[in-house]
């Protein structure tokens, strides 16, 4: 294959085999993620056919590891972590001392060295954000207490894992390797000045980005916002998180996925911060695909063949110690045993930052391909089979429910469900206004008058400030990316007013509101009968032709010039409104029509 187009092959025939193999695990009912590992293992060196350019899949997949860790950061919470952080931090460092230890001993059983060990036993510690967050998004668990556990320890993990990936490259010398896999390794030969050069990037980076960094970067996405330029504020967004990751690696020494943490962790706290995790996601998305179809490409499956035992060892690890170990944890500081099931479920699989680890380690020379392997496998059998996991806790769960006596064997005296009180919504029973144009503001000022709670939805940066300085509650952004609606509470929302011209952005509104919140009501403004149709045969609660409204208005005045009565006038252009289907009939003779000027011959026949 020409050099030209071998960047082109393993990007469309990594997304074209993704697809289909997600599709395929998707029907299978596993996550989607085991397809896309297959799918690399089918274009890799150890299956027949097409070989993808190996070099080319790695620098591909550190773009989706950098906007990985960028998610990461733009949703990363202190507040969340602070919240559970009695059970939280100590539980999930305990949990990684223990896996690592396990993991060290088993590479020791195998005769491998001690850096091989120490990456391996880390690599089997750290779970996937992405197949937990799914998991439990799907049965509804993310914002319960034992959601909010497994999500504070997984924060902590990541944390310990961004901290292992700055240190191992000054490590690796000491411990068997070599620093190529640094960006700037200095001190050689004295491991203490080594580890406390780093660390003191690592501090000088972090101070950079903590204090000037929440002040440039915020303000750098505020003036491409502002321009209303959706492509500038998506590029800001990109450049932002390459740059910065790219720039902490060749002026700190520090990792690109670090800095595309710190880069997100800094913008995390700005209110574009919802927008900008919507306009990047699309991008994460594909490169993050891309980067499991390359770590699929160095996955042998021969591995399951030539060593069935070590694979069932790792995958021991990962199914059994971990939990076990979680479970232990979370029952020692005095909460339920359901509580300390899920969290074992949460944390019975290794992902993203195990494979990032697995390519410091190769390139660090501390891992063994063989390692690699298993570490990989591990990831696949163990992600396959988590959703069984959770099957088996919930049914567990269930039966020391109907057994008190059973789970008083277990907890500890005084075990008590997780003291995180919910943090009451800001928003309840208001109103969502989509676009504050001439038809949206004006809604929004009868809602002011009123004095009923309203929150507008806008994508013009300056408007939003300018709302916001007089008062009212405002969210930048595209209302149907993701996070948007969220942002707004638009599970508590009564109402949602879609003021936006644009018929397909009004139709995924009302899909989105609906799918957030069933019992919403809408409004819905539309400028043809095709739109309208469609939108009553949804079951909106009101929708209105701006066109057909004019004439209605304009009907009603031209009567009454001609002499007709204003009663008489009004009852019939009602009638007209409700035969032409055009809203419901309660809601139709309610709009009633624009407010007149009294006319002249009202005011003759007063006279008279």
């Amino acid at each position: 294959m020409p050099h030209a187009t071998e960047l082109i092959a393993i990007i469309a025939l990594g997304l074209v085999l993704a697809f289909a193999c997600g599709m395929l695990a998707q029907r299978l009912r596993l996550p989607p993620l085991v397809g896309y590992l297959l799918a690399g293992v089918l274009v890799g060196p150890y299956t027949p056919g097409f070989v993808g350019n190996s070099q080319l899949a790695s620098q591909l997949a550190e773009i989706g590891v950098i906007l990985l860790m960028f998610g990461v950061g733009l949703h990363f919470s202190i507040k969340d972590l602070m919240a559970v952080r009695t059970i939280a931090l100590p539980g999930a460092i305990v949990q990684i001392v223990a896996a690592t230890a396990m993991g060290g001993l088993l590479a020791h059983l195998w005769g491998w060295g001690i850096g091989a060990g120490l990456v391996f036993g880390l690599a089997l510690s750290v779970a996937s954000t992405v197949v937990l967050l799914r998991a439990l998004e799907e049965r509804r668990l993310l914002d319960s207490d034992k959601g909010r556990i497994a999500v504070g320890w997984l924060i902590v993990e990541d944390l310990a894992m961004v901290l292992a990936l700055v240190l191992l490259p000054a490590l690796a010398p000491s411990l068997g390797g070599t620093g190529d896999g640094a960006a700037h390794h200095v001190g050689d030969g004295n491991i203490w000045l080594t580890l406390a050069l780093t660390l003191a990037k690592v501090a000088v980076f972090a101070l950079v980005m903590l204090v000037g960094g929440r002040r440039v970067v915020p303000w750098l996405l505020d003036q491409a916002a502002r321009t209303g330029s959706r492509e500038l504020f998506t590029l800001a967004v990109l450049a932002l998180a390459l740059g910065i990751a790219f720039g902490s690696a060749e002026l700190f020494g520090v990792s690109f996925a670090l800095g595309a943490f710190f880069a997100g962790m800094v913008l995390a706290e700005s209110d574009l911060s919802h927008q900008a995790a919507a306009d990047s996601l699309p991008l994460q998305d594909a490169f993050a695909v891309l980067f499991f179809v390359s770590v699929g490409m160095l996955f042998d499956p021969g591995i399951l063949l030539r060593e069935p035992l070590s694979v069932l060892a790792v995958l021991g690890i990962i199914l059994l110690g971990k939990s076990l170990a979680a479970v232990a944890i979370v029952l020692a500081f005095k909460h339920p045993i359901g509580t300390a099931l899920t969290i074992a479920a949460s944390l019975a699989q290794i992902g993203e930052f195990s494979f990032i680890l697995v390519s410091l380690g190769l390139s660090l020379k501390l891992l063994p391909t063989e390692g690699r392997d298993l570490i990989l496998g591990g990831a696949i059998l163990s992600i396959t089979l988590n959703p069984l996991f959770f099957v088996l806790a919930d049914r567990a769960t269930r039966l020391f429910a109907e057994r008190p006596d059973l789970a008083a064997r277990f907890e500890r005296r005084g075990a008590a469900a997780m003291a995180v009180t919910e943090e009451a919504k800001p928003h309840r029973g208001h109103a969502i206004v989509i676009g504050y144009g001439r038809v949206g503001s004006t809604i929004a000022n009868a809602f002011a008058t009123w004095d009923m709670p309203y929150l507008v939805i806008d994508r013009d940066r300056r408007r939003v400030l300018d709302l916001r300085k007089d008062g009212v509650e405002a969210v930048f952004g595209d209302a149907t990316a993701p996070g948007i609606l969220e942002a707004a509470d638009i599970g508590q929302a009564k109402l949602i007013v879609i003021a936006s011209p644009e018929p397909h952005t009004a139709r995924r509104l009302v899909e989105l509101a609906r799918e957030a919140n069933p019992g919403i009501d809408t409004l819905v403004r539309t400028h043809n009968d095709g739109e309208r149709h469609y939108f009553e045969e949804q079951r909106v609660g009101l929708v209105l032709m701006a066109e057909r409204e004019l004439a209605y208005g304009m009907t009603l005045y031209a009567l009454r010039s001609l002499g007709l009565k204003e009663g008489e006038a009004r009852i019939f252009v009602d009638s007209t409104r409700v035969e032409s289907r055009s809203a419901p009939v309660e809601a139709e003779i309610d709009q009633g029509a624009p407010e007149l000027r009294p006319h002249k011959s009202d005011v003759v026949e007063g006279k008279g």
